[in-house]
């Protein structure tokens, strides 16, 4: 078996890990239960100061912490905004992450922000586009680089490739790692109609670091990834079949709207450290 993106940069699975948010900047330091590892959203913490930089402080002393952008663009027509990755470049380097992340996706057009994550067309000439701006990220932070697939409810005019293989050309021409999420692929999945695990199968395994688990709302017509409640059986399920195929990965409980309190995200993060111990090998 070749040599996985992990393996070659050292990236050893962290566990189980959830989200530094706002709700419990004064809780979660202080907290008794397990956590294995913590995420932030780098444009939260991009002009530290005040309670948050406290928080993120009292964090980095007890776990790691990995920053997992939504403001890369790494897609968009515009040029990287060169401010953007510096600061983040600083603060990677400030909490001492093994690795960072954002989309592929794009977010911004004409230099103002979307406020969401958009899809590209699945093809060879956004394959070309995005390869070299991944490339200058990585060689302006020093650190791996994961992209995550997104959630997207209607598919780009001009789309000649699978998205899987869409995916797979990005990683492997660039040479980055993946975040798998594995509630967008369900959602994806029910919403375009395909079978999520021969979409997992299609995918460069070997190239998977961190891994997304996250509720979504279901209208009659719809799935819409929300991260608003708790990770549902289908998903739990797809994640399973992914650990099968690739082992322990660190693993991520997205929870972002309607936050429950701490105990509850934390329950979740409970039960994917436990499929992840039944998967180990």
């Amino acid at each position: 078996m070749s040599e996985s993106y992990a393996q070659r940069y050292g990236l050893n699975p962290l566990g189980s890990g959830i989200g530094l948010r706002r709700d419990f900047y004064e809780t979660l330091p202080l907290t008794e239960r397990t956590v294995d590892w913590l995420e932030i959203i780098p444009e939260n913490f991009l002009s530290l100061g005040g309670r948050s930089q406290r928080a993120l402080d009292a964090c980095t002393e007890r776990w790691k912490v990995l920053p997992h952008g939504v403001g890369l663009n790494i897609g968009g027509p515009d040029p990287l905004d060169e401010d953007y990755v510096t600061r983040l470049e600083a603060l990677v380097r400030r909490v001492d992450a093994p690795f960072f992340s954002d989309h592929l996706c794009y977010s911004r057009l004409g230099g103002v922000y979307l406020h969401d994550l958009l899809p590209l067309p699945f093809n060879e000439e956004a394959v070309e586009y995005v390869v070299p701006r991944v490339r200058e990220v990585v060689a302006r932070v020093g650190r791996p680089f994961l992209l995550e697939n997104p959630s997207y409810y209607a598919r780009m005019p001009g789309g000649t490739l699978a998205e899987a293989t869409f995916l797979r050309h990005v990683a492997e021409q660039a040479d980055c790692g993946l975040l798998l999420d594995v509630n967008n692929v369900y959602v994806n999945s029910q919403n375009h109609g395909y079978d999520p695990r021969a979409f997992v199968d299609a995918l460069p395994l070997e190239r998977v670091v961190q891994i997304h688990l996250a509720g979504h709302d279901r209208y009659p017509e719809v799935i819409i990834d929300t991260h608003g409640g708790p990770v549902c059986n289908d998903v739990w399920s797809l994640y399973r079949y992914v650990l099968e195929r690739t082992g322990p990965v660190s693993t991520l409980i997205e929870w972002d709207q309607d936050i429950p309190s701490l105990e509850a995200v934390l329950d979740q993060a409970d039960q994917a450290r436990a499929l992840l111990s039944e998967v180990k090998r």
